[in-house]
Formats: C-alpha cells, structure tokens, sequence
C-alpha cells in the first residue's frame, strides 16, 4: 500500500502478508482510505447520536410558532406528514446509491464524506466523462454546500440552546428581557461545552450518545404525560381542520408550504450516521440501520408531541405571543411556573446534548472534505490528532465557524431563520444532486440489475458499467419514491429562501438565498484560482 498524499498526521505502513484487517478497515481500504480514527461506537451509541442530531420531537416544540403561525392547526399536522414521508423517501433513495456506490457485490457501504461524494460514479450517472470539465467544479461546490450547511447546523443548535436559556428565565421573570449580546454569549458557552466533550473527553462521547437517547425517549414522556392529563383539551375538528394564515400570504395552501421550513428542521441530520462511518464498529450495517430507525423512532415521537401539542394548545394568542410558544403551553397547561420550567428545562437539555452531535458530525465532515483536498489548507484541516485519534484543528474551524454566524444574532433577533434557512438549502442541495442523478439514470433505464455473481467490474473508476447494488426498491414504486423525494426537495429549496411574512422589512428579510450564493461562487472562484491544480475528487490514499 501506497499513500498518494498527506491526509492526516497518522501513518499508516505497508501491510504485511500477516497483517489481518477488520471487516471495516477492508471495507474503507476498498474505498482507498485509510483507518485512522478510532472505532467506538455501536448501535446504541449511534442511533442515540442520530436521534438527538434530528430531536424531532423537541424541535416540533422548539420551532412551534413557526408552523403554527403559517399552517394552523392542520396545516401543522398535514405538513408534519408530508416532511416525514418526504424524508423517508430521500434517504430511501439514498440507500440505493449507497449500494450503487460499492466497488463489489457483498457491501452495503456507507462512505467517509456520507452520501455526497462525488466520484466516478456520478460522472456515469450523468454519463459525462471522467475528466469533464464540469464535473469538478460541481462536485466541489455540492461538497462546499454539504459543509456549510452542517456548519449552519451547529450555528442553529448553539443558537436554540443559548435563547432556550434566556427563555427559562423570562417564564419565571416575565419583566425580564433578553439581550442579544447574552444569548450570544451563551451562545460560545455551549459551543465551548461540545468542543470539550468532542476532545478531551472524546472517548467517553458513545457513552454520552447512548445516555442521551435515554433522556430522548423518557424525557418525551416526561413532557407528554402532565400535557395530556393537565391541560384543556382542543377539539378534533379544530386540530385536523382549521388554518392559519398570520404571514398575510395570499392563499392558505402557500401559508403553509412556507411554514414547512420548521417540520423540515426537525428532521434534518438522519445521514449524520453515516459522517461518524469511520468510528463505528460494523459500520456497513449499523449506519443504515441507525439511520433508519432514528427516522422511524423520531417521526413517531414528533407527531405524537405534535399531536398532543395541538390539542392542548390552550389560547392560541397568548402562546403566538410569547418568546417560545412551548413554554407558554406548559405553562397554561400545568398552572404553575416550576412545573412548566421543568418540562421546559428537558427540551432545553436535549437541545445542549444536539448541539454537541453537531460539532461532532460537521468536524468530520470537514476532515473528510480536507482530506481530498477540497478545501483550503487541507493539509493542516486532514491532520487527526495521534493521542486523541479525532481531527482537532477541524472542530477547531467548525468551531471558529459557528462563532463567526452567531454574530448575526447581534445584528438582528431573527436572523436564527436565516441560519435555519441555510442550513435547509445547503443540505437539501446535497441530497437532491445525487437523488436527481439516480432518478435521470433510473427513468433511462441505463442501470444494470443487480447481480451477485458477476465478476465484472462496476461503478468503479474508468468501467462503462454501472449497475445496482444490493439495495433496491422494486419498480414502479423506486421510481416513485425517486421522483417524489426530488419533488420534495425541490418545494422545499424554493420556499427556504421566503421570509415568513408578506413585504417584510429588512429585519424580516431572509438572506440565506444571499449567503447560499456566496458559497457556490466562492467555492467556483477557488476551484478556478486554486483547487482545479490539487483537487481531482476523492482522493485514493492506497492502492
């Protein structure tokens, strides 16, 4: 084995004729990368990282106001389901390219960077040639988009997490009010706890994540129980029936796709899994399997709380009103203000272990990017750290990242839509290339069957073939569920640019479109000025 570049600072010798590697390392090595990080995790430990990366139900809490003011009572619920579905649909569609993406017939492999690299493979997909003089440049940008919108995503969670905190002390203060320069504060405070969790005590994070998942189940529980027995109850009529236009837009039906965006946030970060595939044992069966049953587990629990929520809602212009929609709920529910800090102290704990899978998830993220060169000073960005086996200077950017954004928050008190906004469009851009791509090759019919006892060599580097995994859903329904995810994503990238009002001022303005634009021209400038002369795609570091 060759290295063909400097991606970390561990090195990794020749492998002699009596040097086993694990199932996992052979898996990687097929990939052309080396095993340099440390394996910890199992399926406990990471469908608790996917579930709390998602918090599904608690974001259904969090982002209530949202939904609810341009939706309504059934709007809620209708879009809820619409998300879920859309969301199973994407990531089902997504297993079928993982399996296409294997360099033999017996693996189901999760890649480092997770479902967006952009190899040969996409090239076929779109049967350009493997040198086109697009395909690196797009790559390069649908990998740009992929990092920053993990980079938003810790930027959300801190922000969440640092006014959740201001929140609890208005429910017991009502004269208080919150500034912004102490929710940014408390912002870079539990920043600062995730990256502590993420290095210096890195080896007890599975541990963390499985306990996590046990203050995910019973703290929805925690909160379920006293809102259902305690507070008044909604008709059915109103919940599943009545709307809500408060955005002023010009139909319901356009209200509501624009209150989509909260639901969407809710179940972004089930592909966070496959970011962690290089520190999980079995990697090639736990990753879908955690992915899968964190959608499951999470779209069960988030329309129960919805559900529940909407039935208790109480007075619908006390709880609009309030800073978070939420706590007013728990507070008219329960009739007092320690009960309702209580329940609304477990949201606001789970929101803190999120934000620490974020930093854990977008650090890897970068590494993986630096480590084909994708990004600027990749050098130092690909280094793992020998004592810790985690890439330090890549949480330190994410880290470094996330603090710049949360500046907005000084800027104006809304602008946490913006990010939220970001962090949809950046992702969703990511997953609708490679969904597209399989759909374009699918309705073609230009996709061999699958066939374990071919000894041909497929979707691999400079071969004509491609042809399906393992993982396959029977036609017509995976054309179905194809086309319907990249109908999904396409609403939903259109209306993440909206702001959440008719004629808004500039305070009100969403400016993701602004920032996601940047992005891709800063990520075609330096591909152009300096990465088209050290970025070629994945970058093969043995062979």
């Amino acid at each position: 084995m060759k290295e063909t570049n400097e991606p970390s600072s561990i090195e990794v010798g020749p492998t002699s004729a009596g040097q086993l590697l694990t199932n996992d390392d052979q898996v990687l090595a097929r990939l052309g990368k080396k095993p340099v990080l440390k394996r910890n995790f199992g399926f406990v430990s990471m469908l608790g990282f996917s579930c709390t990366v998602m918090i599904t139900w608690e974001g259904v809490l969090l982002l209530f106001s949202s939904n609810f003011s341009n939706g309504g009572y059934a709007g809620s619920v209708y879009a809820y389901l619409i998300v879920w579905l859309g969301t199973l649909a994407i990531f089902a569609t997504m297993g079928e390219l993982a399996s296409i993406y294997s360099q033999g017939p017996n693996f189901w492999r999760p890649v480092p960077l997770g479902f967006h690299a952009c190899s040969s493979v996409m090239s076929k997909i779109l049967e350009l040639p493997n040198r086109s003089v697009l395909q690196n440049p797009s790559c390069l940008s649908e990998r740009w988009t992929t990092v920053i919108g993990w980079q938003a995503a810790v930027a959300s969670g801190g922000f969440l997490a640092g006014s959740l905190v201001t929140g609890l002390i208005g429910l017991n203060h009502p004269q208080y009010a919150a500034k912004p320069w102490q929710i940014l504060l408390l912002f870079y405070a539990f920043i600062l706890f995730s990256v502590f969790i993420n290095t210096v005590i890195s080896r007890a994070l599975p541990k963390i994540e499985g306990l996590m998942l046990i203050i995910h189940v019973l703290g929805f529980f925690g909160i379920l129980i006293p809102l259902i027995y305690m507070a008044p109850h909604t008709s059915a009529h109103d919940v599943f029936t009545v709307f809500l236009n408060k955005g002023g837009f010009a139909t319901q039906g356009l209200s509501t796709l624009v209150g989509m965006l909260g639901p969407v946030f809710c179940f972004l970060g089930a592909d966070s899994a496959v970011h962690m595939s290089e520190e999980i044992h079995n990697a090639t069966v736990i990753v879908p399997q955690a992915m899968i049953f964190s959608i499951a587990l999470n779209g069960i629990l988030g329309f129960g709380m919805l559900i529940a929520t909407l039935f208790c809602l109480g007075d619908v212009d006390t709880v609009l009103a309030a800073p978070y929609a939420f706590m007013a709920i728990f507070q008219q529910a329960v009739q007092s203000n320690g009960g309702a800090t209580a329940m609304a102290a477990i949201v606001t704990i789970l929101t803190i272990c999120a934000l620490i899978s974020f930093v854990a998830s977008a650090s890897r993220m970068t590494w993986s990017f630096a480590r084909d060169r994708g990004l600027p000073f990749w050098k130092y960005l690909s280094k793992v750290d020998r004592g810790t086996s985690i890439p330090l200077i890549s949480i330190g950017l994410t880290t470094a990242i996330s603090c710049l954004l949360a500046l907005i928050i000084l800027g104006s008190s809304v602008a946490f839509n913006d990010v939220l906004s970001l962090t949809v469009s950046s992702l969703f851009i990511s997953y609708l290339i490679g969904n597209g791509l399989l759909l374009y090759r699918r309705v073609t019919g230009s996709i061999d069957p699958y066939d374990p006892n071919s000894e041909a060599l497929t979707n691999v580097a400079n071969t004509e073939r491609l042809s399906w995994g393992r993982w396959k859903i029977q036609e017509p329904f995976g054309t179905i569920v194809n086309a319907f995810g990249c109908a999904f994503m396409l609403v939903i990238l259109f209306f993440s640019f909206w702001p959440t009002v008719v004629d808004p001022n500039a305070q009100f303005m969403n400016f993701s479109s602004l920032m996601m634009g940047s992005v891709v021209i800063f990520s075609v400038l330096y591909y152009l000025v300096w990465a088209r002369k050290v970025y070629t795609g994945p970058v093969i570091e043995l062979f």
